[in-house]
């Protein structure tokens, strides 16, 4: 099993460019609020950091060398979710920061 994610992560790593802000999602990462979240990605933003990538592991994590290169470890639960339906959880929430940081009303 760690050989497979060892391969996965390599794999990930071949992707990501040297510019580019990594957030990897990963269960013992920070837990945040959407606010906080927002907030969090505005400051990225403003400190020119134009290029943010987000990292969803397979179903066995991600590899010590992907978590490594992460900027920034980023939990939504304790739980594990298939990544399939995180994908569409990050969308959402990478949505509802943008609606906060533009003072737009959102679904709470």
């Amino acid at each position: 099993m760690e050989g497979v994610k060892i391969k996965e992560g390599r794999a990930i790593l071949e992707h990501i460019k040297s510019n580019e802000y990594i957030i990897a999602l990963a269960i013992e990462g920070a837990m945040m609020s959407s606010e906080r979240l927002a907030g969090y990605i505005l400051d990225l933003m403003i400190s020119g950091h134009s290029s943010i990538t987000f990292i969803i592991g397979g179903s066995l994590g991600l590899s010590s060398e992907v978590l490594a290169r992460a900027d920034m470890l980023l939990s939504f639960s304790p739980m594990t979710f298939p990544h399939q339906l995180m994908r569409l959880i990050l969308l959402e929430q990478v949505y509802r920061c943008f609606k906060i940081n533009s003072g737009e009303p959102y679904h709470k």
